[in-house]
């Protein structure tokens, strides 16, 4: 089976998987700080980055709604840990706490998600007031620190009323109820809020929830996976993104109509996407790189820069693939301001010469025709990270801005998401993760300053240790120490000095 972020086999279903990794031993200690933040663009954005399933808690507080993740997190087998988001780092109640700690780093900005149910506990129809007045209190104790706010309006945590009444981005009635609700926060919020992001990494939405089945809602029909009750793996994924894609498109031009021109801020779109390094040097595996950039990457980059798919799913999915009408296209056709990219990790891609994938799936893999490891042989690609699927390659996303210039002509990018994870009993002394930043940072600086690459932000994921999605609170993003044991008490790890050196030490010129 294909080992990758998106796929992880349950064998038996109430086991979890054991995958099998090499690791690199060794790691080269980082040395001094080369780079700070003198040596970026004047007015480039650093922030942190969270959502609000994984931070907030509180899930059953001042009317919020239940949304999918509560549904799955709350289900046997589905979580490493067993645990859920119900308290999660409880920053619903600490947000005065954790917006000093970003402003005690030099932190510029803050992106964190709105939970739909907070405002719609069912999707739609009322609207509840007290998910207004918590989000006016975060954003201006945010902008009273002179930290800038980045709001997601989706990360993962769709109103489970909705999923039950119509099976949820499965059907077109989804972006009707998206657009009311990005509506309302535009009007509620918008005369603060500056930046604004409709969607929170649509590929992984997709992949995970109605392809493999291991994100809520959890649908597949993988042969062999039995964790999923229902689903279409062939075609729902397809389904999903265009509504997905349609659902941000009719919300920026909500924005841009009504909004824009008075409250004067930027709307986008966050996506997701490895990059990918062909094995060998042959035409096969290079073309099978670009395959692989095109059903993860393009699959949603393109549309909202061109108006329609990637040339290659046209061709490999057919009529599987939904098709945008002349209005629709013309609709996502330009629907940003800026472009949100969350980076993480490289792998290589080969060409899937004998489509044993296809033996295995009915699926976007098998469609893509490109079989994507982490590994050359027996040797990794490089030093791992906690996660079995992310691995440290710098010089990643220095190539990944670089073909987003070079293909899609260079919007503007901001990097919404970037970091490594540690193991749960790991604690302060995270060297890892400051040479993580700082390598990643100074390729991303090469990309801008060498290359000509139009990024002007970097979030880091995450402020906070935080409770992650299937990995539970097994998995430590933080660049604080979250203490589950002693009241959520947070502690800087040492990646915190680094980060307040990196910011303080000098200025933009």
């Amino acid at each position: 089976m294909l080992l990758r972020k998106d796929i992880i086999v349950f064998s038996p279903p109430s086991l979890k998987a054991l995958v099998f990794v090499v690791a690199v031993v060794g790691l080269e200690i980082c040395g001094a700080q080369d780079i700070n933040r003198a040596s970026f663009p004047k007015g480039f954005v650093f922030g942190t980055a969270s959502s609000a399933y994984q931070f907030e808690g509180a899930v059953k507080e001042d009317g919020r709604g239940a949304t999918i993740w509560d549904t799955f997190s709350h289900t046997f087998g589905k979580i490493a840990d067993s645990s859920n988001g119900d308290i999660a780092v409880d920053q619903y109640h600490r947000y005065a706490e954790d917006v000093q700690l970003m402003k005690d780093m030099g932190m510029d900005a803050y992106r964190f998600s709105i939970a739909w149910s907070r405002i719609f506990p069912n999707g739609a129809g009322e609207v509840n007031q007290a998910g207004i007045d918590h989000y006016n209190k975060l954003i201006n104790a945010l902008l009273a620190k002179g930290i800038e706010p980045y709001v997601t309006l989706y990360h993962w945590d769709l109103p489970q009323a909705l999923e039950d009444k119509y099976n949820g981005w499965l059907d077109r009635q989804i972006i009707k109820d998206f657009a009311a609700y990005a509506e309302i926060c535009f009007q509620k919020f918008g005369d603060r809020v500056k930046n604004w992001i409709t969607i929170n990494e649509p590929h992984t939405v997709t992949i995970q929830g109605y392809d493999v089945g291991l994100q809520a809602p959890g649908r597949c029909s993988i042969i062999l996976h039995t964790f999923c009750q229902a689903g279409n793996s062939a075609t729902e994924p397809y389904i999903v993104a265009h509504n997905l894609l349609l659902s941000h498109a009719t919300a920026v031009d909500i924005y841009k109509r009504k909004y824009q021109p008075k409250q004067r801020g930027r709307i986008a779109i966050t996506i997701d996407s490895f990059w990918y390094e062909p094995m060998s040097k042959s035409r096969a595996d290079i073309d099978a790189k670009h395959r692989a950039l095109d059903f993860y990457l393009g699959w949603f980059l393109e549309p909202v820069i061109t108006g329609d798919y990637p040339r290659s799913m046209r061709s490999r999915v057919g009529d599987r693939l939904p098709k945008f009408s002349a209005a629709e296209s013309a609709l996502v056709k330009g629907s940003y301001d800026f472009v949100g990219i969350n980076h993480y990790t490289t792998w290589y891609v080969t060409d899937n010469k004998t489509n044993i994938i296809g033996i295995f799936l009915n699926d976007t893999t098998a469609d893509s025709g490109a079989v994507t490891l982490p590994f050359r042989g027996l040797i990794p690609i490089a030093n791992r990270a906690n996660s079995v699927w992310l691995y440290i390659v710098p010089r990643g996303i220095r190539s990944l801005m670089n073909y987003i210039k070079d293909k899609y002509g260079n919007p503007l990018v901001m990097i919404t998401e970037n970091g490594m994870d540690d193991a749960k009993q790991d604690g302060l002394h995270d060297v890892k993760r400051m040479k993580y930043h700082n390598d990643y940072l100074t390729n991303l600086l090469a990309a801008i300053k060498e290359d000509g690459c139009n990024v002007k932000g970097y979030f880091a994921w995450s402020l906070l240790d935080n409770w992650e999605w299937i990995a539970g609170f097994s998995s430590r993003y933080g660049l604080y120490y979250v203490d589950y044991n002693d009241k959520l008490k947070r502690i800087p790890k040492d990646s915190v000095k680094w980060f307040k050196n990196f910011l303080t030490s000098a200025t933009n010129p």
